[in-house]
């Protein structure tokens, strides 16, 4: 492997793995500082976490469920590049549940959704990239021209002068560890260790089955939050659509479980542990294999500047929505001025 071109050459051109908010972020910025970015993303289009399903009558935000805006350059960039429509502040009641059972408020705090779906945003913001979906790339190689990225079907990208890869901690280990980088991927086997799973479930109710809360973290074995998503912004419709997340441990023992015996006991739980009304009369589960990390260790990302690969995604910043921006603009300015 010829790893040494780095320092003989500008950052021109960079293939970005990935097309979450981490991907998109780092594509935009890099083109900011004159260097081509193109995004490689396996599925049909953006998102990543701000990820929605088409259900009866609109869609179900079955990934991160709100976000918030603490970096005022988040805000900017949103709105510059996403467009001021694509999201909107969700003026919902918020709760959690004590280990007691009883019921407290959340401290108020503007929460933020795509509208009319999260996943607003990320197709916002792919408008502003050059984005190839339906491609996983398998393997990278290095020669003396820069990078070459070869996907699962046998097609050839490239080259580039670097390669960020936004994928969780686990599919960005197995790339790796595929593109004969076995150094590089070991970096990546704690980070790994502290992934865990999500089952989601969105269930339709004709009639409302819980008023007091909008949004809610519960005490459960089984379930760690419930949301009405039609008290969202731009969700109108029959009905009421609530997404209900488990907790990991519980998603982990149950990661190779049939989809619709998940769905039964999530919402079992949620209707025990609510005290809700009604029966919902359709269901959508979504499994998250790489869902969030519990790994303490946040860096912001990780930059290998004799290879030229960039590591960026909201497991490395703290693991909110925002942290994929943090994360991605940390490195593309970590990158763009040592290569100034």
């Amino acid at each position: 492997m010829i790893n040494k071109y780095e320092s003989l050459q500008p950052l021109r051109s960079v293939a970005i793995i990935g097309s979450g908010l981490a991907g998109l972020t780092a594509a935009i910025l890099f083109e900011q500082n004159d260097c081509e970015a193109t995004i490689f993303e396996k599925s049909r289009g953006p998102g990543g976490r701000l990820a929605a399903k088409r259900v009866e009558g609109g869609s179900a935000d079955m990934g991160a469920q709100y976000f918030t805006i603490r970096n005022p350059r988040f805000h900017r960039f949103l709105e510059q590049h996403a467009g001021a429509d694509s999201y909107a502040s969700w003026q919902g009641r918020f709760g959690y549940q004590t280990s007691s059972g009883a019921w407290e408020r959340f401290p108020d705090e503007e929460r933020y959704v795509g509208v009319p779906r999260m996943t607003a945003i990320s197709r916002g913001l792919s408008e502003n990239v050059s984005l190839v979906a339906e491609t996983r790339i398998q393997k990278l190689n290095q020669d003396s021209d820069g990078w070459t990225l070869t996907s699962a079907e046998g097609e050839h990208f490239g080259p580039y002068d670097a390669v960020v890869i936004t994928a969780p901690p686990a599919q960005a280990r197995d790339l790796l560890a595929d593109s004969n980088l076995p150094q590089l991927a070991e970096q990546l086997d704690e980070p790994v260790s502290h992934v865990q799973p999500c089952w989601a479930v969105a269930a339709h109710f004709p009639e409302t089955p819980f008023e007091r809360y909008d949004g809610m973290r519960v005490q459960s074995d089984i379930l760690s939050w419930a949301a009405n998503n039609s008290s969202k912004p731009g969700r109108e419709g029959a009905g009421q659509w609530w997404v209900l997340h488990a907790r990991s441990d519980w998603s982990w023992d149950n990661k190779d479980a049939p989809a619709e015996e998940v769905a039964g006991e999530m919402v079992r739980e949620f209707l025990a542990v609510t005290g809700a009304d009604g029966q919902p009369d359709d269901l959508v589960t979504h499994r998250w294999l790489y869902a969030k990390s519990s790994d303490p260790a946040t860096p912001g990302h990780l930059w290998f500047s004799e290879h030229r690969i960039g590591l960026a995604g909201d497991w490395l910043s703290g693991g909110r929505v925002e942290g994929a921006f943090d994360s991605a603009s940390g490195l593309v300015k970590s990158v763009t001025e040592a290569s100034a």
